[in-house]
């Protein structure tokens, strides 16, 4: 079974049979069901609703069926086409729209698709408004428009300039800093809308761009979450072409991991504590990740007398903490970068050019950078889940087994030992236990992952 229903969503895998994949059906059932609740909560008769697309091979199909569908409700449609999902959140409040629709499944393989719900501000929707949504494509009770009722289509294809503008206003976006430096920066696209995005805003900046899959086929590479082991062309094309730094991003473009001049890893967690350490030296408050993502935050904010507070898991759980303390910065150690002055969304693009910044008025390498904050290590490992599995039961399991350390249970599971910590719990988007640890060695981190997948095994 390869749908997944969630409060952020519907996620599944092309073809199959209804209820069980991706098809059309559930695509225009499950569209319905988000229109007509907009509509339901709307004291207006004209909806406008903006929608744009990753570019995944099934993109246009669901594309035209979500466009159809709402139509079809006597919702207007703006289409941006390709696009990325932080140019879709900034283009609804752009546009005065209603609400939005991203047709992605971010870092899942291609077969995967996905709609993911927009609010009238370009956020994603709350778990409550998630709930009811899902509860309205079960029921099926929509009601669609007459024929002279039906809704408008526009497509849009300035999307991205009016996004990239924006960034390149900003008053923390130095871009005379950066241009003085020529930056050569190397591009992994990974075949998605990045590869047209992301040029387009270097040039801006005055970059050099080197680029590695960037033609917008839908037909990855390699595959498309941006960790070290998917990684290797673009580390070995950064020694080739001495760039200065290499830039990644999934197929959504929400997601940043950078490179060194070496052709090493600057760390997906470190993305967001980079970013952060740039400002917060100008501007202290509070800085936000969630309980997965590295200790390493929490310290750079200390270093500015800033203040660092952990959330929930989830994108939508980092916004509302972030807005509850005013949060200067925030994200998620995937390497989500959400600045609020700009959009209270993760975005690869606002994170480049924060990082250029930093590194153009540091006046150091990549490398040199990294070095400069606290050395932390990241293990990521996962557990396969199969129908007979309690997983509750597991986690509750391991809670008891580890009561004796500080134990938090807000999302999954965070045990946290004196010099290291693991973190399990359900991911929202696959069917699978997600474990993250960290420590002060790569080994270290791994071990303890191995070594708490060996425990969760005994007590199945």
């Amino acid at each position: 079974m390869s749908l997944i229903k969630s409060i952020s969503g519907i996620r599944g895998t092309i073809g199959g049979k209804v209820n069980d994949n991706l098809t059309p059906l559930d695509v225009v059932k499950f569209a319905s069901a988000f229109g007509t609740w907009l509509q339901n909560n709307k004291n207006k008769k004209d909806l406008t609703l903006v929608i744009g697309r990753d570019a995944r091979i099934s993109g246009q199909m669901v594309s035209s069926l979500v466009t159809a569908t709402l139509q079809g409700l006597g919702i207007n449609v703006i289409d941006l086409g390709l696009s990325t999902t932080p140019t879709v959140e900034i283009m609804v409040p752009e546009l005065n729209a209603d609400g939005g629709i991203i047709l992605t499944a971010s870092h899942n393989p291609k077969q995967w698709n996905a709609l993911k719900l927009l609010n009238e501000k370009g956020e994603f929707i709350t778990g409550e408004n998630g709930a009811e949504v899902l509860a309205l494509a079960e029921s099926e009770d929509f009601n669609y428009a007459e024929v002279d009722d039906l809704g408008k289509y526009e497509t849009r294809d300035d999307a991205f300039d009016i996004h990239i503008q924006q960034i390149l206003d900003l008053p923390m976006v130095d871009v005379e800093a950066i241009k003085a430096k020529n930056f050569k920066v190397a591009l992994d696209a990974v075949n998605s809308t990045g590869g047209i995005a992301i040029p387009m805003l270097l040039d801006k900046l005055g970059c050099e761009t080197i680029k590695l899959y960037c033609e917008p086929t839908g037909h990855f590479p390699h595959n498309p979450e941006p960790l070290k082991e998917h990684l290797g062309d673009i580390c070995e094309l950064m020694k080739k072409e001495n760039a200065d730094v290499g830039v990644v991003v999934d197929p959504d473009v929400d997601r940043l991991a950078l490179i060194d001049e070496k052709g090493e890893m600057f760390g997906e967690e470190y993305t967001l504590v980079a970013v952060a350490d740039y400002l917060l030296k100008h501007k202290k408050g509070a800085a936000i990740s969630n309980l997965s993502s590295s200790r390493a935050l929490r310290d750079v904010a200390r270093s500015h007398d800033s203040e660092y507070f952990a959330s929930a898991v989830g994108e939508v759980n980092v916004v509302t903490l972030m807005k509850e303390k005013n949060a200067v910065i925030g994200g998620e150690g995937n390497g989500g970068i959400i600045y609020p002055d700009l959009h209270y969304g993760r975005d690869s693009l606002v994170g480049v050019a924060l990082f250029l910044t930093h590194l153009a008025k540091e006046n150091k390498t990549v490398s040199e950078l990294r070095a400069g904050y606290p050395s932390y290590f990241m293990g990521k490992k996962k557990i396969e889940l199969t129908p007979e599995i309690d997983v509750d039961a597991i986690l509750s399991k391991m809670e008891q087994e580890y009561q004796k350390e500080d134990v938090s249970t807000v999302d999954g599971v965070k045990i946290d030992f004196e010099n290291n910590w693991v973190h399990l719990r359900k991911s929202n988007t696959e069917p699978i236990i997600r474990i993250y640890t960290e420590a002060h060695s790569q080994e270290e981190a791994d071990q303890l992952g191995d070594d708490i997948i060996a425990k969760i095994k005994s007590l199945i």
